[in-house]
């Protein structure tokens, strides 16, 4: 029998509830700490006893946060409807991710093992999915296996896909090849979809253990190789926000340059100070400009970002919206961003020659690079010009006569932000922050939006000068914040795990390349065998399995540092129009400089902790997005050269094949080990390669080799590629066994 409180309990965060709700009530963590400390599972009555609840009105309440609390998988409710954290029972909660195999994965949400699930458990799970699963042993493998206790939450209301009809019934096969299974379509509920067709299935009802999901078709999107159709797919199918409610709209309207003008007063004006932006060619949306002035033993260096916090307001329709999104998602001459274009591209852009308002980073930097201190203020700015990467490398770098000289009266600017760029790198490297090399590619339109190029991206010092000064400002707005005591959102980026570092480890023994020994290495080791292979062929793929064994950087209130940049403290500061952190970021600075209390800060522990997984799910997802957009086009551009050859590098070594990235057109695909159809080939874990078993033949990272176009899957994103040394071998065989047939019927004839 439970002990009941006979006091109701104060509550530690009642000013923060006031400030939330006309009615306040219990906060979630007093929820936790009141069952928690209970002698097991408690009922409705008893939280209502112990939280001094008596009337309907606030009871109604309580009721809808214990639900709430249930769906976030705070909390449980067992057979006999008495609640319980699950903190406190032998269950994980977490997101599923699904595979086209059929199995998935529960990817916990405090961090800590995948588990396994069957198919079997996957029957009534869709991918996105949020469950509560009990650990139930290890599979064969060794795998830590799970077995559904209760879903809390249903991610896909809506699946993009193409529909068929066979044998008189319809269905939509998902295009994500993580949801494993088909959504069965009523006959009445298609739409007027023809067969193949891409459509919007809307789920009416979720899969169980007896039956797939069923839906109705809400849109047709088109035919399979209509223009643009690859976005309109991958906006559905990973369900990316692109529309505007009318109240967002609204809220963006009633900003116009005379809310500029009435801000002037209140700010510090920087107006005639020389601020540039530097950008790409194709960008839009300005969000940061600057400017520097020598100083004896050092620089002056201002950082200029977008007040995006001064338009968006916190618990505002733009706000909601702009939290919903989190971030910015470019596609191929597409975007879809997170704020309306009336701020993105109008009032928070920095263009030049019109007065903008800006959260300003000033900085003094050392000669030695050294950030020897800050200031942060609101301010307005004049942009004096929109320059690009390309235009600046051009200036400064190849110095071309014409570039500088129209660019005259910027040249000195120009080239003290060059001067704090080469100090900044002095840190860096001094530091031993891991500066990767990585290949990245421009997908080039003709007129009728069809692929004309794929290009490699050039990076330039130009794009570092950028980088280096918007690394400085993030890491000064991370210190402001942590020197103050206020929680924020920081990025960080953690080492290595130990089963990553085991594999790194053995994968660079047998490429004989030394690697530190210590079970903690540092970015400093990872940026010394980056020196060590500067002059090897197959750099880019030893990189590629370096970056591959670092974890992913997120957002959390929990400044563990950032392992890739080698920071101890770091923080997205400088995107506020394209990432919502950085709003985050604005909003604290802000709170701090206008020397408000810390109390009344709005945001706690816990929301940062849940917003900061939010955001970076969203990242994840546009960055999803955006490959499956890019793999589709460049399976696209290659439906055409079907049986072309193409020479190009192994950059994966797999069990079942090799995965080839070509030299000319940056494209990869698969090699598959059926394909090698001239011995039996096995896969040594050990030196990443397949060995022949009777010609001792070896494919392994690196190899440079020729392959032919044997096939293109555009639904599943996949290119087959074949040797050309096979084909050849194999047309060989077939010449000579022709000739030996011909040989040997004229040596009948003549008998």
């Amino acid at each position: 029998m439970a002990r009941k409180n006979k006091k109701t309990l104060s509550d530690p965060y009642a000013k923060r509830e006031a400030a939330k709700y006309e009615n306040p009530i219990a906060s979630r963590e007093l929820i936790l700490e009141i069952l928690e400390n209970g002698e097991g599972p408690q009922s409705l009555n008893y939280l209502h006893q112990a939280l001094g609840v008596d009337s309907d009105q606030v009871a109604d309440a309580m009721a809808r946060r214990l639900g709430a609390m249930e769906r976030d998988g705070q909390l449980i409710r067992n057979r006999q409807n008495h609640y319980l954290p699950i903190s406190k029972v032998d269950l994980v909660r977490g997101r599923v991710m699904g595979h086209a195999d059929g199995f998935g994965f529960l990817i916990p949400d405090g961090g800590g093992e995948d588990l396994f699930l069957s198919p079997f458990e996957m029957r009534t799970l869709l991918h996105g999915d949020r469950a509560v699963v009990r650990p139930a042993g290890k599979s064969k493998r060794g795998k830590l296996q799970g077995k559904l206790v209760e879903i809390i939450e249903r991610h896909n209301k809506q699946v993009v896909g193409r529909y068929y009809k066979e044998s008189g019934i319809g269905f939509v096969v998902p295009d994500n090849k993580r949801l494993n299974q088909d959504i069965m379509i009523p006959a009445e509920k298609t739409n007027g979809a023809t067969n193949g067709q891409f459509v919007v299935v809307a789920i009416v009802q979720q899969p169980n253990r007896s039956r797939q999901p069923i839906g109705e078709i809400s849109e047709v999107l088109g035919d399979h190789l209509a223009p643009g159709m690859e976005i309109d797919v991958a906006i559905r199918s990973y369900d990316l926000p692109y529309k505007w409610s009318q109240e967002v709209l609204q809220e963006a309207d009633q900003f116009d340059e005379n809310s500029i003008q009435q801000q002037l007063k209140s700010r510090k004006d920087l107006r005639e100070l020389a601020f540039v932006t530097i950008d790409g060619s194709d960008a839009k949306d300005f969000d940061d400009a600057v400017y520097c002035e020598p100083r004896r033993s050092g620089w002056h260096l201002w950082v200029a970002i977008a007040d995006v916090s001064h338009y968006v307001q916190i618990d505002s329709a733009l706000d909601g919206e702009a939290r919903t999104r989190s971030t910015s998602v470019y596609f191929p001459e597409r975007v879809i961003p997170m704020l309306p274009e009336q701020l993105s591209n109008g009032l928070c852009s920095l263009r030049p020659d019109v007065d903008r308002l800006c959260m300003v980073c000033e900085m003094f930097v050392s000669d030695e690079g050294e950030l020897k201190s800050n200031n942060f203020y609101d301010a307005v700015i004049r942009s004096s010009a929109r320059l690009t990467y390309e235009e600046v490398q051009q200036i400064l770098y190849v110095k071309d006569a014409e570039a500088r000289e129209k660019r005259q009266h910027l040249l000195p600017d120009l080239e003290n932000l060059q001067g704090v760029y080469n100090a900044l790198r002095k840190q860096r490297k001094k530091r031993g922050a891991i500066d990767f090399d990585s290949k990245e590619t421009i997908i080039k339109f003709d007129q009728q939006k069809k692929i004309e190029a794929i290009l490699p991206r050039q990076r330039f010092e130009a794009h570092m000068i950028i980088e280096e000064c918007m690394i400085s400002a993030n890491v000064a707005a991370a210190k402001f914040i942590t020197k103050r005591k206020l929680p924020t959102l920081f990025r960080v980026h953690d080492g290595p795990t130990a089963e990553k570092l085991r594999d790194l480890k053995e994968f660079l023994q047998t490429l004989a390349i030394s690697f530190t020994k210590a079970d903690k290495p540092k970015p400093s080791d990872y940026m010394a065998v980056i020196k060590k292979i500067s002059g090897r062929k197959d750099k880019h793929i030893i990189e590629m399995v370096l970056l591959r064994s670092m974890s992913q950087a997120v957002y959390s209130p929990d400044s563990i540092g950032h392992f890739g940049l080698a920071l101890p403290l770091y923080a997205h500061f400088t995107s506020p129009i394209r990432r919502y952190p950085d709003l985050v970021v604005h909003r604290t600075i802000r709170h701090l400089i206008e020397e408000k209390n810390n109390n009344s800060f709005p945001l706690s522990q816990n929301d940062l902790l849940l917003m900061g997984e939010e955001c970076s799910m969203c990242e994840r997802r546009a960055d999803e997005a955006t490959r499956d957009v890019d793999a589709w086009l460049k399976c696209e551009f290659m439906l055409d050269k079907l049986g072309q050859t193409f020479s190009g590098v192994i950059n994966s070594v797999m069990g079942f094949g090799f995965f080839v990235t070509l030299n000319d057109v940056f494209i990869e695909g698969l090699v598959h080990v059926t394909a090698l159809k001239n011995d039996y080939y096995h896969y040594d874990e050990q030196s990443y390669c397949l060995y022949g078993e009777r010609s001792k033949k070896r494919y392994s990272l690196g190899d440079e080799i020729t392959v032919v176009v044997a096939r293109v899957g555009l639904d599943e994103r996949k290119i087959d590629f074949v040797l050309e040394e096979i084909l050849s071998q194999k047309d060989g065989k077939t010449k000579n066994s022709k000739n030996k047939k011909r040989k040997k019927r004229k040596k009948n004839k003549s008998n």
